[in-house]
């Protein structure tokens, strides 16, 4: 590997400093965030460095995707003359070691912008660094709002039981409040306001009179607003997409399948399949411009559809997000929704194979594993229990949509969050240095050890990996190539 000739090309180190579209999956409760006390140093001239122990998976030609457990920025691609000079540190060395052939070869400009990127990415640290604890940030607060319990649908796995129940405009308004409440607070900059059921859109006009109301909220207090509409997309008109559109509402639809595939789990309450209706949703937004996210809910009996999907969603350029079925008391008794190991990654990697052949320019870190982000370093799966509030149709609070009717107060609370927080009711998002399984994997600051609730309906307890842990590590690999294939593609490297 360090022979002369894979040494002729000059040291490459592509990563999230290059200017490449980065958009994260959507997911139910979006993870929180961590930074490392690991300071991004200003070019340094004096004292030794060394490089953190990194692991590689060859991509082509001479590049190789690199990552570390406790790397940052993550996954980056180097080649072999970069990964050369960072090896030239396992042991600390001051800049000045550089063997001047090196230098010669490569050019002294190249060896010095390739030292200072790994020093701002954190590859070299100075001799004597300490990792410490990894500090939990979150810049955003999440609020899943239940605006009805009715649905058109009765999807296999759903864990509610429809009623025509469904949340006032008065109690919405006040939940929105209660929401920029806890933001302002805690000092969050931004609120996402996820509108859910049940069929969100069998009460469009309420999710439209709310988000309005928020647009004012957020106005009149200087922070951020996103809003999604999580919808099974069967019954959006035109009309509809246009209003989402205007108000500047995101659309997230599930599709699981094309035809057999997604209408096995995903059906009308008489028994009809939903995919054409959705698939008449998806091209009706798109062509207005509204791009929806594609929630893909894959279990046993729709796996072996997913690389046929794949191809579908990959050649509409449709962002998306590939979740595992989660398991509850409603789908329990329906045994072929199980994930079965073998068969779960045998799908996948088919389905990765579908989306090497398009690559798209935005980053699929936080896409293509379930709830697993890759594309950054975090304790905790999700937000739940931290920087997550769930508000039913009664405006109740609960930590988890999951646990909707396991509240912790209501939306009538001086601050709901902090309820949330100190509660000990129900879920424990436990971080995942509290979950000893996962102490020494080299992937537990990207998974956090998966859904809490999955661990204790496995296991009973909050503190266990994931039982979906198999399929993640044969997986993770695969990600990080796929990560490392695209940023190749779009960085235009030879």
């Amino acid at each position: 590997m360090s022979s002369y000739d894979t040494l002729l090309n000059a040291p490459s180190v592509i990563g999230p400093s290059s200017s490449i579209e980065r958009v994260e999956g959507q997911c139910d409760a979006c993870p929180t965030g961590v930074l490392t006390t690991l300071p991004h140093k200003v070019f340094l001239r004096t004292g030794d460095l060394i490089s953190i122990p990194l692991a590689t998976i060859k991509l082509n030609g001479d590049n190789l995707g690199v990552y570390a457990p406790r790397l940052s920025s993550g996954p980056l691609v180097l080649n072999y003359s970069a990964l050369t000079l960072a090896q030239h540190f396992m042991q600390p060395k001051s800049l000045d070691s550089i063997p001047a052939d090196w230098r010669q070869l490569w050019g002294e400009e190249a060896v010095q912008s390739t030292l200072q990127q790994m020093i701002t990415l954190g590859l070299l640290v100075p001799e004597g660094y300490t990792f410490t604890t990894l500090t939990e940030s979150s810049c955003t607060l999440t609020a899943w709002l239940h605006v009805t319990n009715a649905c058109n649908l009765r999807c296999s796995y759903c864990y509610l039981d429809p009623t025509p129940a469904e949340m006032s405009p008065q109690v919405g308004r006040q939940a929105v409040e209660a929401v920029f409440r806890s933001a302002l607070g805690h000092d969050f900059p931004a609120v996402k306001l996820k509108y859910a059921g049940g069929e969100p859109t069998l009460r469009f006009p309420l999710v439209v009179e709310l988000h309005r109301y928020a647009k004012d909220l957020a106005e009149q207090y200087g922070l951020e607003l996103d809003g999604v509409v999580l919808s099974n997309g069967v019954a959006l008109t035109t009309q509809v997409i246009e209003v989402m559109q205007s108000l500047g509402l995101r659309l997230a639809v599930s599709l699981d399948g094309l035809g057999p595939y997604h209408d096995c789990q995903r059906h009308f309450a008489d028994g009809r399949g939903s995919f054409e209706a959705v698939a008449r949703t998806i091209d009706r937004a798109l062509s207005v411009g509204l791009v929806p996210d594609i929630s893909i809910t894959i279990s046993g009996r729709n796996a072996s559809g997913l690389p046929k999907l794949m191809t579908w969603v990959m050649e509409r350029d449709l962002p998306f997000s590939l979740n595992f079925y989660r398991e509850n008391d409603r789908s329990a008794s329906q045994t072929d929704l199980r994930l079965e190991d073998k068969r779960i990654i045998e799908g996948m990697l088919v389905a990765y194979k579908v989306i090497e052949e398009k690559l798209p320019e935005r980053c699929l870190l936080a896409s293509l594993a379930d709830r697993a982000n890759l594309a950054a370093l975090h304790l905790r799966t999700c937000s739940v229990g931290h920087s997550y509030l769930v508000i039913d149709h009664r405006g109740r609070v609960a930590k988890c949509q999951m646990e909707m009717a396991n509240t912790v107060t209501t939306i009538h609370d001086p601050d709901p969050l902090t309820r949330v927080r100190e509660s000990s009711n129900g879920i424990r998002n436990l971080p995942v240095d509290d979950k000893a399984e996962c102490h020494d994997c080299q992937w537990r600051y990207w998974c956090a050890g998966g859904c809490p609730l999955q661990a204790y309906r496995a296991t009973g307890r909050y503190d266990a990996k994931s039982p979906n842990c198999a399929i993640y590590r044969a997986l993770y690999p695969e990600v990080i190539r796929l990560e490392g294939l695209r940023l190749l593609k779009y960085a235009d490297v030879p």
